[in-house]
């Protein structure tokens, strides 16, 4: 049977009928920081996103007895994860101008497309449909949540939209166009980014006129919290939990990024996460992320701090509480941080002596309150465009859907 014959079976089809081969890397040794230029990398998982290479996401390689260039990331590559999480095993994106020395993980799949009978981006579209994510959750085995797996032979067994070649081309074509409407918009995002990030530093420095201060004097205390052994499950919204520090990490408060409390330990109410906490990360394996704070906008109950968190509790004469992580995240701060960085086995901390002793400009109340509503300001519009970028993703997908399920059945008729 030839090539367009495979494609003509019914509704769906094997993904081995569209592939030549799968082809795993390896996963050398590596530091828990990112390549840079002429450094070679490895990736990790969580450089293959849904539809998006994040190339950023590597472990830098100093041995060179431990590169192998065979496994080198090329542009058009289609990669899988093999091994992540329940929700996140299995994703695939098509790699887009990669940097170059980036390689392949043992965790991490090159799905090699026979191009005479499959678009390498349409196989891509057809690992995000839902009933084929929910193959993959079902074929992925593994004791935790937290860490599942699925094989090569599994992955070959997958079975996506049956779609003959030139309808793949334009379904392909019909993403891409919502691709560049939202990149469109992402850039609008970024650019807003760096505009709030440039005025918030210029106010700073107007307002900067009376001198320094050091950040002990802004606080009534400092709190943390409590790392009790925890499984990898998210609380119900009946039980308590203990936030990650990734609940923090991204400048936003995460609720969600939390552990629920076992069975038989009483929960501690002192350290139960607030509305309006200023939370700080003492800890992480990325320096980059030690000191990342966030104002809890709003939370649900039942949530406590971890001891790689701080509450940073403001003293209400000398700051304005939603000014704290503005301070914290200046490049004068962050610069200071970077410099008491301490600890060792991958793991960085900032300790509570540290945060005190952080030097800042002093800034009267009503200045403080001026910048803050500038900042306001722009996260409002910020918010906006996010908005805008949600609704076009959840049109976008819900089209490329029904497109996937129309042109195949149009196979069978």
């Amino acid at each position: 049977m030839g090539a367009e014959g495979k494609l003509m079976a019914g509704e769906e089809i094997a993904l081995d009928s569209l592939l030549t081969r799968i082809e795993a890397g390896k996963s050398p040794s590596a530091e828990d920081s990112p390549a840079g230029e002429g450094e070679w990398g490895v990736l990790k998982v969580s450089a293959i996103q849904a539809g998006r290479f994040a190339s950023r996401e590597n472990k830098v390689l100093r041995d060179a007895a431990l590169i192998h260039p065979r496994y080198e990331v090329k542009h058009g590559d289609l990669l899988m994860t093999r091994a992540n999480t329940e929700e996140l095993v299995g994703l695939a994106c098509v790699v887009e101008n990669p940097p170059p020395r980036l390689l392949l993980s043992d965790k991490t799949l090159r799905l090699h497309v026979d191009t005479s009978v499959a678009d390498p981006r349409f196989v891509q579209l057809a690992l995000a449909q839902r009933t084929v994510r929910q193959r993959v959750r079902a074929l992925a085995t593994g004791t935790s949540a937290g860490m599942k797996n699925i094989g090569q032979e599994q992955i070959r067994q997958l079975e996506v939209p049956n779609v003959p070649l030139a309808d793949q081309r334009r379904i392909v074509a019909t993403h891409a166009a919502f691709e560049r409407r939202i990149g469109a918009l992402e850039a609008t995002l970024e650019k807003l980014h760096q505009v709030e990030h440039a005025t918030l530093k210029n106010l700073l420095i107007r307002y900067a006129t009376a001198g320094e201060m050091f950040f002990a004097d802004l606080l009534a205390d400092i709190e943390t919290g409590w790392s009790p052994a925890c499984d990898s499950f998210p609380p119900a919204s009946d039980e308590w939990g203990v936030l990650k520090v990734s609940a923090v990490t991204s400048g936003t408060f995460e609720a969600r990024e939390s552990k629920r409390l076992p069975a038989g330990l009483e929960p501690r109410h002192r350290i139960e996460v607030r509305q309006g906490d200023v939370l700080v990360a003492r800890a992480n394996g990325a320096r980059s992320l030690v000191g990342a704070v966030c104002q809890v906008g709003s939370t649900r109950r039942r949530l406590m701090l971890s001891d790689k968190i701080l509450r940073l509790v403001p003293d209400v004469r000398t700051v304005d509480g939603a000014f704290l992580p503005v301070l914290l995240r200046s490049a004068g701060v962050r610069s200071q941080i970077e410099n008491l960085l301490s600890g060792g086995t991958g793991q960085n901390n900032i300790s509570q002596a540290n945060v005190r002793s952080l030097k800042v400009p002093r800034i009267t109340l009503g200045n403080q309150k001026e910048i803050v509503a500038t900042q306001v300001a722009y996260q409002q519009r910020i918010a906006a465009v996010g908005k805008q970028i949600a609704k076009l993703r959840v049109t976008e997908h819900a089209v490329v859907e029904d497109l996937l399920t129309s042109r195949s059945m149009a196979c069978t008729t």
